[in-house]
């Protein structure tokens, strides 16, 4: 590369390049370093760009691949680097901004071989590539330092010791990013690693010390949302508007590795890529999830799991238990704001999920929030764009309504939150409603979306679930939200007649030929049966427990009470219907007696006034269904839908 500005298609061609991935040995001490070093050219901006800087780089990688054996420069490279290093947090202190430059390109130039290194061969080849040194062909170190234990821990010290100034900015996203890299080896095998050599040494040994602070880092890397420095202030020297070697071209070495490590990659839908306003934000959150999900060492934990379960609030004074490794604190006040924030990308809505799921203390917290809107608010957008959304993060975004619909102060409190004119719900003008009736509309929807569009087994299962964690604390329930409950059940029940009707002609159909296999029309009734049970459960259970704060539902029901005849006598909803019937017969009678023509106004206050009337102990409690909660265990129904879809079935 050298002291002069380069394009991306000079680069095969480029001396410095060629000799350090050619037969001649370079020494560490050796001038060339500095020239090599010496590099500025304008970032890709595309992934277009991005394509073509790996193209023209992947010759002089596997020249280098095919030489290192015999010359140790990939090596030599390495040591320098960790040479410099040592003296990086000096360099900024002094504002050494060609030291750093230098620095950063060096780590630049490791990550774009890494990347290549662990595309085409196998950890213990890439492990061979770090102990070769300039000797007889094909020898290695026989040495106790470990290159590549040495170069990991020096990331991790680079990422947490390092001031984050303006001359520092990009070489700390370089690090992150190289991290990503390192951990990137999962993308090339199809089973679960257990045995990763880079996974070994980031759960023992040197690297393990410096867990809860890396940790820590990258959390508030991610709270702190950092933008670039303004192109007067690169480090770097800037031969074009584009400006030298900016985040761009740091960042986007693990761009194709971002793209599958975040959910949004392989949904059935490519989410969209967000503006990357925060570069180090944006990687420090990616590593923070995969270092979150490497897979248990064979004799010990994760650790960086058990740092981000375990962490707790800064105003927390109570002391950590003696059990609990890795522990540190961190102000969740700006946790929660970022959270709020960045819902929309898929990454920091998982992030949302794993905390809720996994930290206790941080679920403690948000659920005793006041303004838990701000956080609810982001995930109902998320659902009610499931058009535009991958279906992972509509996923989480469900789930995480499980998690947060299984605690009853939750459930109370949404309903006691007014909200005024919500733009983006363009069904209808909502001025006002609660929260809560804004919840159930928006979850309504997502279920009438599956039954049309994708046809989930789960998605419809996980929404009826947080509807029936709900529906005991319905409070003054919107009028539109009472009537999209109802709109509904007659869907259902039309998809039930419909089945019903297929099935009795499949039959009579059968009876005059004998060669033609039958559909199973018997378990797509038992499915759609379910879920009409899980609906009427989730009106039972708000009559009974919430009868006097609903007159919107009563009304409803009332409205549309021809609907659930045919269900009186059926045996599978008998029990459930006993409460329904009741309810309706109740108040039919009562309106009868108050004359036919009457207002809207009128029913309600009539309906008000029966409540008082009706005695509470007519209504009879019905045995709860299976519990709806988000289970930890991945293979469940409440959860599977984080790690695939099924989109099978015939139910819809």
């Amino acid at each position: 590369m050298g002291s002069n500005s380069s394009r991306i298609g000079d680069l095969p061609k480029n001396e410095y390049l060629k000799k350090l991935s050619g037969t001649e040995s370079v020494s560490e001490n050796d001038p060339f370093w500095n020239q090599l070093l010496s590099f500025s050219f304008p970032a890709p901006t595309s992934s277009t760009e991005l394509k073509l800087l790996e193209e023209a780089t992947i010759s002089v990688c596997r020249s280098l691949v095919e030489n290192n054996p015999r010359t140790g420069n990939f090596g030599a490279l390495i040591k320098v680097f960790l040479s410099r290093t040592k003296e990086l947090k000096l360099s900024a202190e002094c504002q050494n901004h060609i030291f750093i430059w230098q620095t950063h390109n060096a780590l630049f130039i490791i990550c774009c071989l890494l990347k290549v290194f662990i595309c085409e061969m196998s950890e213990e080849e890439l492990q061979l590539h770090f102990t070769y040194e300039d000797k007889s062909p094909g020898s290695y170190s026989s040495d106790s330092e470990d290159l590549l234990e040495e170069l990991l821990c020096c990331l991790m010290q680079l990422i947490t010791d390092i001031p984050l100034l303006d001359i520092t900015y990009e070489i700390s996203v370089e690090a992150v990013s190289t991290m990503v890299v390192f951990l990137s080896c999962q993308l090339f095998h199809k089973e679960v690693l257990r045995q990763s050599i880079s996974h070994k040494y980031l759960m023992q040994g040197r690297c393990l010390p410096y867990t809860s602070k890396l940790v820590k880092t990258l959390l508030y890397n991610f709270i702190r949302q950092e933008k670039p420095p303004p192109p007067g202030a690169h480090v770097f020297p800037q031969q074009s508007e584009a400006g030298g070697l900016l985040y761009g071209l740091a960042s986007g070495v693990a761009t194709g590795l971002w793209t599958v490590f975040t959910l949004g990659g392989v949904g059935s839908k490519a989410a969209a890529t967000p503006e990357l306003s925060s570069p180090l934000a944006n990687q420090s959150l990616l590593l923070l999830l995969v270092l979150a999900n490497l897979t248990d060492a064979a004799d010990a934990p994760n650790p960086y799991k058990q740092a981000i379960m375990s962490f707790k609030n800064t105003q927390d004074s109570s002391p950590f238990p003696s059990s609990v490794p890795h522990a540190f604190q961190i102000n969740f006040n700006s946790l929660y704001t970022a959270l709020c924030e960045q819902q929309t990308s898929d990454q920091a809505t998982l992030l949302l999920y794993t905390l809720l799921h996994q930290n206790s203390n941080v679920r403690t917290y948000m659920l005793a929030r006041t303004d838990m809107e701000n956080l609810v608010l982001p995930i109902l957008e998320i659902l009610y764009h499931v058009e535009e959304r991958n279906s992972h993060h509509v996923y989480m975004a469900l789930i995480i309504l499980l998690i947060l619909t299984e605690d009853d102060g939750f459930n109370r409190s949404i309903h006691e939150v007014i909200l005024k004119n919500i733009t983006w719900y363009s069904e209808r003008v909502l001025t006002e409603i609660s929260l809560g009736s804004l919840l159930i509309l928006v979850v309504i929807r997502t279920i009438q979306y599956n039954m049309t569009r994708t046809r989930d087994k789960y998605l419809h299962t996980n929404c009826l679930a947080a509807l029936a964690n709900m529906s005991a604390q319905f409070r003054s329930l919107h009028q539109y939200a009472a009537q999209r409950i109802i709109s509904l059940f007659s869907l259902l029940s039309k998809k039930h007649n419909k089945v019903l009707e297929q099935a009795t002609q499949s039959l009579r159909g059968s009876l005059s030929s004998n060669d033609t296999p039958l559909p199973d029309y018997a378990q797509d009734l038992n499915v759609i049966e379910e879920v009409i049970r899980m609906m009427l459960e989730i009106i039972n259970s708000c009559l009974t427990n919430s009868l006097h704060h609903n007159p919107n539902l009563v009304y409803a029901l009332l409205y549309k009470r021809d609907l659930f005849e045919q269900f009186r006598t059926h045996p599978s909803f008998q029990d459930i219907m006993q409460n329904i019937d009741l309810v309706i017969t109740f108040f039919s009678s009562r309106l009868l007696q108050a004359g036919a023509e009457l207002s809207v106004e009128r029913v309600l206050e009539i309906i008000k006034q029966g409540v008082v009337a009706l005695p509470k102990d007519r209504l009879k409690a019905v045995p709860p269904g299976p519990s709806h909660s988000a289970s930890a265990d991945p293979t469940s129904p409440s959860i599977s839908g984080v790690c695939h879809v099924d989109l099978g079935g015939t139910l819809w």
